[in-house]
Formats: C-alpha cells, structure tokens, sequence
C-alpha cells in the first residue's frame, strides 16, 4: 500500500490541476469511459484526477472496473455550493442594504463631506491636485516659494499656469527670496505677467506655500517634496492666508530697490544675514537654503566676512561678529 500511495503521490505531482482544467489525458479516459459505460482501472494510472475528483467510481460487479459518474450529476454537485455561496451573499447584500438605508437617508440631508486634511504622495498626484485647484479659482491666489532662481522650464511651466488665471481675472501675488533679483529670467516672467500679477521679496521665507481663493491650501510634508498636504479646513488656510499677508507687508515689490539699514563698512545686507544665522549655529547647507542660494555662493560670503571681520576660524568667525556689533541693527 505503502509503493501504491507513493506511485499516486507522484502521479499528482504530474497534474497539478483543477476540475476546471482537466489534463487532456484525463478528458479523453473520461470521454471514453462516459461512451463504453466503465473503463478499466489500469488505464488510469496517468491520469488519476478522476478519481480525485469523484468522476469514476468502482464497478460494485467487478472491481477491476470503474463506472464514470454523468457529467450532468457531476456539474450539478459542484454547481450546488456555488449557487448556495451566491445566495447567501445576495441575501447579506440585501440585509446590509436595508441595515444602511435609515442612515443614507441622513446623509443625503448634507452636503458632502470635504476633507480636511489629504496626504499627497509624488509629483503626479501633487502637480494634478494643484492643477484642479487652480483651475477652479475664482478670486485670488498667493504663493510662497523659497530657494534661489528657477530654471527656464520651471519658469515656463509657471508662466503657462499664471496667464491661465490671469485670462480667468483671478489675481496672483507671489512672494521669492532677494537671491532672485540677480536672475534676468525671473524679470522676463515677471513682465510677461505684469497684468494681475504681483512679485515681492524677502531675505528669507516659510517654505512652499500655495492659496487658493483663501479655501484650500498646499504644503509640502517632506524636505524632498514628495509628500505634501492639501490643506481644506477653513481654521487652517486663514492661518496661513494670515502667515502671508505679514510677510507681504514686510517684502519689497520685485522692480524696486531693496532698502537696507547701513551695515558696516565692507559688509553686505546678505553678509549680515548670513552672520545671523552663523551664530544661531546653522551650517553651510542650512544658510544657503534659508537664503535661497547654492552653497558655493553662500561660502564665498562667509569668507568675505572672514576678511573683513579678520578671522582665521569659523569658532573666531562667531565671536567676531558678535563683537563687531552688526547684529544689532534689524535687516
């Protein structure tokens, strides 16, 4: 019994099939049993799937014999669980209709809920949020970006964006860092969007902000910008909307000159930006993206105020501006 369980073993292991995939050899011994009425027990040996799945039994009058079962009984007794499965589950979509229907009548006394807050993951999603948002604003729209100059394709791409609005009537306001006040593609754009535009900027920003008709807002969750938020609770966006009305008042209109306190003989106004932030402990990296430039620009003013203060180290560099006292003069 042992060799002939072992024989049977292997014989499954050759036809890893279901019913629904019948090998062709147990098909055609099927065929064959189901014309001649019984087929020989020897003949199955290659293909015992029909025993497996109850399609021959054993002759009761020679049991070197095996009967085949109809195909319609057979099909009728795998069908039966099927169509109980099926009914039984019609019967719990129909209880959890009823059970559902009280409280869907409720919810269609409200509006539809908005989302507060949604988690946006990678630049399809966030530029696809962002686009829908621009396309239903009416009204206004405020920005904040951050960082130095932009690229030309950036540039193009926003330029794109802005005379959308702009043939909308929807007015844009913008805020950038002073950085880009060196970079004559910022101007062009600027100029091409001078109707129901306006530029200002700053020494230093929040990051990314994004407003929409003051109802719906765009953050970005994550240093890499893969991750943002979009932001529709009405406490939230007037927060923010308030965040950038302050810094609006404080920033200078792109076409004009930034006005600067007097600093120090040989020290610039982003010198002393720079000297700020070096005694409040930020490093290189930290510095240039705060002020929005590269960090090979931001070291070479650390060492322009290393000569001009005299210092030979960056822990001199600290107390030196400390003393020298050009900090004590708001930016």
């Amino acid at each position: 019994m042992g060799g002939g369980d072992m024989t049977t073993r292997n014989t499954k292991t050759a036809h890893p099939h279901g019913i629904t995939e019948l090998c062709a050899e147990g098909q055609r011994l099927y065929a064959a049993a189901l014309r001649a009425g019984r087929v020989n027990r020897e003949e199955i040996d290659s293909a015992p799937c029909l025993i497996d799945f109850a399609l021959l039994h054993p002759d009761p009058d020679d049991a070197a014999w095996l009967r085949p079962v109809p195909a319609a009984a057979a099909l009728a007794q795998r069908l039966h669980p099927i169509e109980r499965e099926i009914q039984d589950r019609r019967r719990h979509s129909l209880e959890l209709a009823e059970s559902f229907e009280p409280f869907l009548d409720i919810s269609a006394l409200d509006p539809p809920t908005t989302h507060a807050i949604t988690v946006l993951e990678g630049s399809t999603r966030i530029n696809a949020a962002i686009d829908a948002a621009t396309a239903e604003c009416r009204r206004e729209v405020l920005t904040v970006q951050p960082g130095g100059t932009r690229s030309e394709h950036i540039l193009s791409k926003g330029l794109e964006r802005g005379q959308a609005v702009n043939r909308r009537g929807v007015s844009i306001r913008t805020l950038y860092q002073h950085t880009v006040r060196h970079h004559q593609g910022t101007f062009a754009y600027a100029e091409r969007l001078a109707e129901g535009v306006e530029i200002r900027t700053l020494e230093e920003l929040v990051e990314r902000l994004l407003i929409f008709d003051g109802t719906v807002a765009f953050i970005p969750a994550q240093d890499d910008r893969q991750v943002a938020l979009e932001l529709r609770h009405p406490g939230l966006v007037a927060y923010l909307a308030r965040v950038f009305e302050q810094l609006w008042q404080r920033a200078t209109p792109l076409l004009e000159d930034v006005q600067h306190e007097p600093t120090p003989a040989g020290i610039s106004a982003i010198q002393r930006s720079i000297a700020h932030l070096l005694v409040e402990g930020h490093v290189d990296d930290s510095i240039a993206r705060r002020l929005g430039m590269n960090v090979r620009t931001c070291r070479a003013h650390i060492a322009k105020l290393n000569a001009t203060l005299g210092s030979t180290s960056r822990a001199q560099l600290g107390y030196l501006i400390a003393r020298s006292g050009i900090l004590d003069r708001e930016n």
